[in-house]
């Protein structure tokens, strides 16, 4: 049976336009789709700018971590919103043609502000204020948010000259107004006009479907644009324009990008070309020129947002990770938790075992420590968790069922195998929620001491304002030289609830993964 192919979106008029646009090119190839909406951050918070929020990928995340879980099999993104480097086991799949680059000014009534030192301009986008100021340095630029629409009806209802918008959005959704101004001289964002399709890498069925929707001109010039972007080192929180072109006469790459401070005051800019196919160094060109002249010291002197909150995670984060946090919150993290493998007895495993249970990667690694995946007759293999079943699968074979949880693979279990026996590679500080009911519903558990955890804790400056725990093993562990006067961000509901019993305030991640653990403290201290 065809795989039907989930395409994950927020859920405003215009991202849905741009995933049912993605659905009919797919269809029209006969793959079958279905549309997922999600909602992220950026829909979520709208009283702040997004410069303030210092979150990169504040669209985008939400649609990563529905991805990385399994919700969703491709992610259609605006590509002007997607942070330059994307979490690992995500790749960008396809970009579509590009469509109008441009900015444009809706007009609240006519055009007769623009020489006049009192105009209003309102926008939530800091390279257009940015850009906006240094052309026009008397006007105000006020702050606004939301989707098109009710970007629309607020400039509708208050009393400014204007605001500026991306033609593409407008124009896709039909509310370019007849009056808009086009704003040729604004270099639009890295990527702007784009259409953007995200997969797992590991997913070769739909990589090989997106890869039919490609457009090759596109991929070149957006590569240009965002590597530009990328060795500034900019995202939401810098002004930086980009736009790369290629003039099908003399198939030259036109480039030219720009860097601002936020008040508009200062501006430096590049413009560079280069042979298709002899671009490979056209970004870095740019990107070098714009930082010998200042770039850096430019965006140091805009970094006036201080390091209100800091956090601190009980396991180690990568860099990746840490960058889905945003640029003014501190971060650390070490590993409060140690594994040690134990050496398990080989008559363990001898004969065919018909139910196995796995409830971590931990105790994955520690029977593949022992044994080879030839040596391991398991019938039925059951787990916990997404990542715990890849694993197995990678390395062992096919996991007949996985569950969010141990309560509700203990659920799932009663139910399916009543009456059995079941092998459980554990820790030697396992949970009792499992077994317990399993027991109490008649199966039988032989426990395998799989692996011992070993508390390693790290004292915690008094300054962190929240610590991020992803077992009860690492609350119990961050407790021996600590005080529970923190806020605690919890991975599941087992770590809550050993949480809660010396924290006042403990949070629960909707998904059991560190990425949903990070986005619940964007949402947290985003709000504050």
């Amino acid at each position: 049976m065809q795989k039907t192919i989930r395409i994950g979106t927020r859920d405003s008029e215009l991202a849905l336009w741009q995933a049912n646009k993605v659905r009919k090119q797919l269809e029209f190839l006969e793959y079958k789709c279905e549309i997922v909406p999600i909602k992220s951050t950026g829909d979520i918070v709208l009283d702040k700018p997004l410069y303030e929020l210092g979150i990169t990928g504040i669209f985008t995340k939400n649609l990563d971590i529905a991805m990385l879980n399994g919700d969703i099999d491709i992610a259609v993104h605006s590509m002007k919103d997607v942070p330059t480097v994307l979490p690992e086991g995500i790749i960008q799949a396809a970009v579509l043609k590009r469509a109008n680059y441009n900015d444009i000014l809706v007009l609240k009534d006519n055009e007769e502000f623009f020489g006049q030192p009192n105009g209003v301009i309102a926008t939530g986008s800091l390279r257009r204020k940015a850009m906006w100021l240094n052309r026009y340095p008397t006007h105000k630029v006020v702050d606004l948010r939301g989707n098109v629409n009710t970007r629309l009806e607020k400039l509708e209802n208050n009393d400014w000259n204007g605001a500026v918008f991306a033609a593409a959005g407008l124009e896709r959704i039909g509310k370019r107004p007849g009056g808009a101004v086009n704003l040729s001289w604004m270099i639009p964002a890295p990527a702007q006009g784009v259409i953007m399709i995200t997969a797992l890498n590991e997913d070769d069925y739909i990589k090989d479907a997106c890869e039919q929707l490609n457009h090759y001109e596109t991929q070149v010039c957006t590569g240009i644009e965002r590597e530009f972007l990328n060795l500034l080192e900019g995202g939401c929180t810098a002004p930086i324009g980009a736009l790369a072109y290629i003039d099908e006469k003399t198939e030259e790459i036109n480039f030219k990008g720009v860097l601002l401070s936020r008040d508009g005051t200062k501006k430096l800019s590049v413009n560079k070309t280069g042979k298709v196919g002899r671009h490979r160094y056209l970004a870095k060109d740019c990107a070098d020129y714009i930082i010998n002249r200042g770039g850096k010291e430019l965006m140091l002197e805009d970094e006036d947002i201080e390091k209100e909150f800091s956090v601190y995670s009980t396991k180690s984060l990568s860099e990746i990770q840490k960058n889905l946090l945003p640029t003014s919150m501190k971060v650390e993290s070490s590993d409060f938790i140690k594994i040690r493998f134990n050496r398990i007895p080989p008559k363990t495993v001898k004969d065919e075992i018909k139910n196995v249970i796995f409830t971590s990667k931990n105790g994955v690694e520690s029977i593949l420590n022992s044994f080879t995946s030839d040596e391991l007759q398991f019938k039925n293999i059951y787990c916990v968790g997404r990542r715990t079943k890849k694993l197995i699968e990678q390395r062992i074979g096919k996991v007949k069922h996985a569950a969010r949880n141990a309560a509700k693979l203990a659920e799932y279990l009663s139910l399916e195998i009543p009456e059995q026996k079941v092998t459980y590679f554990c820790s030697d500080l396992r949970l009792d929620t499992l077994p317990t009911v399993l027991t109490e519903n008649g199966i039988r558990v032989n426990e395998v001491e799989a692996y011992k955890t070993m508390f390693s804790p790290t004292i915690v400056d008094d300054s962190v304002n929240g610590v991020l725990f992803y077992s009860p093993s690492t609350v119990e562990s961050y407790l021996q030289e600590n005080k529970a006067n923190k806020v605690a961000f919890c991975i599941g509901e087992s770590t809550a609830k050993e949480a809660r019993k010396h924290f006042e305030n403990v949070q629960v991640a909707n998904l059991p993964t560190v990425e949903s653990v990070i986005e619940m403290v964007n949402l947290h201290f985003v709000k504050k």
